[in-house]
């Protein structure tokens, strides 16, 4: 069984070099995999209960190494990533405890099941109301002052384009200030011959997009995003969405701390290879460190239809009243935060998950906003309810959480009239409404995309082949 190697820019060469075809590809069997893996599929593989748990373990160093096993009937995966996490006690830790799949379960009739559990979740989605001045509304609001502030492509208001260099001083070294977690993801066959190694640093925040995107994919306005994070997860969600959706994205806010990172993301998104993919879409980078932030951040937050956090935050990335007030509720936005990954830490306001699983009573101004859906969108229950500050901080229930696995078995199955209005109603939910989605990662994530970009690598004989390994 020959093995393939691929470094960290080996597969940065291969993923850049993936047209829209490619990639909705992987992600119809990242998509796949998941459903199987909600749903409880053995003959996949997939299934959660063939999952193995991981462990952590926090060096007397400050370094948290964490072990990620999966499988599928075809491969087993094993990733080992670390990170420094001073913040941890040493010692080692491993998930325990039982599958919440079973507790979260709730229809009428109490019946168990994730068909069972989808149905009472669209029930929620029947009061489901749109504003129908959602388009007006924007049109209005893309016309007001600060949207012609900023230049075709401008960091706090200064244009970036060749002279970059010169006009924004110096640049950190790549890689400088970035805090991806480093590591491998080790690909083994069902006989447990070893076919792929692959540097993890550019494939987790590759998968972790594939995943995001799906329901971002789904949504029928996609205008304006923001995106939180300047490190190569906020890359990956951009590049990944333009691709996706390039065609109905006009403006990105990219919004991060530090000044010097911001810009050197827009610099990479301006490289002259990415013109194809960037198109004519207007960027601005924005820093806390602008006097004028609290103000453009209220603005690009009114105006965003998606917004992707993707940073270790400990503290809530906008206030929630940007998101809860009635003027944030005036229209449905798909709101992703992956970045967090410990219970203290949280990108998103509690209030703002409180306020989405608190389900309203249909009320006469209600036209005007969007209904709440009553549920926390997630990759992993299990993980989620461990590891998500955002979910542990709000006290979301694992009732109101649901897995993007189950909503893709979803549309996979509408038999019969009931079924289908309850299909009906999703879709509107996922397209138009108000969607929360949580990801803290998956083992299985790693192993269905590693194993397909080792098949595209071998094919493109990119990576470094070791035979009879």
């Amino acid at each position: 069984m020959p093995l393939t190697i691929l470094s960290g820019a080996q597969l940065r060469s291969l993923l850049f070099s993936l047209d829209r075809d490619q990639i909705v590809s992987i992600q119809q069997n990242l998509g796949s995999a998941l459903r199987d893996y909600s749903i409880g599929n053995q003959d996949s593989g997939c299934a959660a209960t063939l999952q193995p748990r991981r462990t952590a373990v926090t060096r007397l160093c400050g370094t948290t190494t964490i072990f990620m096993p999966s499988s599928t009937r075809r491969a087993i995966g094993i990733k080992v990533i670390s990170l420094q996490d001073k913040g941890s006690k040493p010692g080692c830790e491993v998930e325990t405890g039982e599958d919440l799949r079973n507790l979260k379960r709730f229809t009428a009739a109490g019946t168990p099941g994730s068909r069972d559990s989808m149905a009472s979740v669209s029930s929620e989605m029947s009061e489901l109301s749109v504003s129908s001045n959602e388009d007006s509304t924007e049109r209005s609001g893309s016309t007001s002052s600060s949207e012609s502030e900023f230049p075709t492509a401008s960091v706090d208001k200064k244009p970036v384009g060749a002279g970059v260099s010169q006009t924004m001083g110096a640049w950190p070294g790549v890689g400088s200030r970035d805090t991806s977690p480093k590591g491998s993801v080790t690909l083994l066959d069902d006989n447990s011959h070893p076919f792929g190694l692959i540097n993890a640093e550019e494939l987790t925040p590759f998968r972790t997009a594939l995943t995001a995107t799906m329901i971002f994919n789904k949504r029928k306005r996609v205008r304006t995003v923001v995106v939180f994070g300047a490190g190569k997860q906020a890359y990956w969600h951009i590049r990944l969405a333009l691709i996706l959706r390039g065609e109905d994205i006009k403006r990105v806010f990219i919004v991060n701390r530090s000044f010097e990172r911001a810009a050197q993301l827009l610099r990479e998104i301006y490289a002259p290879e990415n013109s194809s993919w960037r198109r004519d879409v207007k960027f601005s980078a924005v820093s806390s460190e602008f006097g004028e932030y609290q103000r453009i951040l209220h603005d690009a937050i009114n105006k965003a239809d998606a917004i992707f956090c993707c940073t270790p935050s400990h503290e809530p990335l906008f206030p929630a009243e940007l998101l809860t007030s009635r003027e944030g509720r005036r229209k449905g936005r798909l709101i992703s935060a992956i970045g967090s990954y410990k219970p203290e830490m949280s990108e998103l306001h509690p209030d703002i998950l409180r306020e989405e699983v608190t389900v309203q009573p249909p009320h006469r101004h209600f036209h005007k906003h969007v209904q709440r859906s009553g549920v926390v969108v997630v990759d992993s229950l299990d993980a989620a309810m461990k590891e998500a500050g955002e979910l542990i901080q709000a006290d979301v229930k694992p009732n109101q959480v649901v897995e993007i696995g189950e909503l893709l078995m979803v549309r996979d199955s509408s038999k019969g009239s009931d079924s289908a209005d309850d299909e009906k109603r999703l879709r509107e939910w996922v397209e138009k409404g108000n969607v929360i989605f949580k990801g803290v990662g998956l083992g299985l994530m790693d192993l269905v995309t590693g194993s397909e970009l080792v098949e595209l690598a071998r094919t493109r004989k990119i990576g470094t082949t070791v035979e009879d390994f």
